[in-house]
């Protein structure tokens, strides 16, 4: 489990991070999460990926203003850049990321 604390310390100790809050009862993220992580992963290699199951972790969810599942949270440099929930294609994301974060590394 993760605190609110650790999750903060990520965030500002990472250039990249993305927060995926899920359920193991919600078959959306079990279908979209391989995908993702392993899209994330292939197309940015400074990320710091973060998996926070709500039904363990509801105090963060809390925090984050999560209130439905799959949602991604992306953080460039400390700032909530991008927020996506329930529908959501890997390609939307990727193409949403891919600028700002090029920019960012370079």
């Amino acid at each position: 489990m993760q605190s609110i604390e650790d999750i903060q310390n990520i965030i500002g100790t990472n250039k990249a991070v993305m927060l995926y809050f899920s359920a193991p009862t919600c078959n959306v993220c079990h279908a979209l999460k391989p995908k993702l992580f392993e899209a994330i992963e292939e197309n940015f290699d400074k990320f710091k990926i973060v998996s926070i199951d709500i039904s363990q972790e509801q105090d963060v969810a809390i925090h984050f203003g999560i209130f439905t599942i799959p949602t991604l949270l992306v953080f460039l440099e400390s700032r909530e850049f991008l927020r996506k929930s329930r529908y959501m294609s890997v390609d939307e994301v990727i193409g949403e990321i891919k600028r700002p974060y090029e920019i960012m590394i370079s």
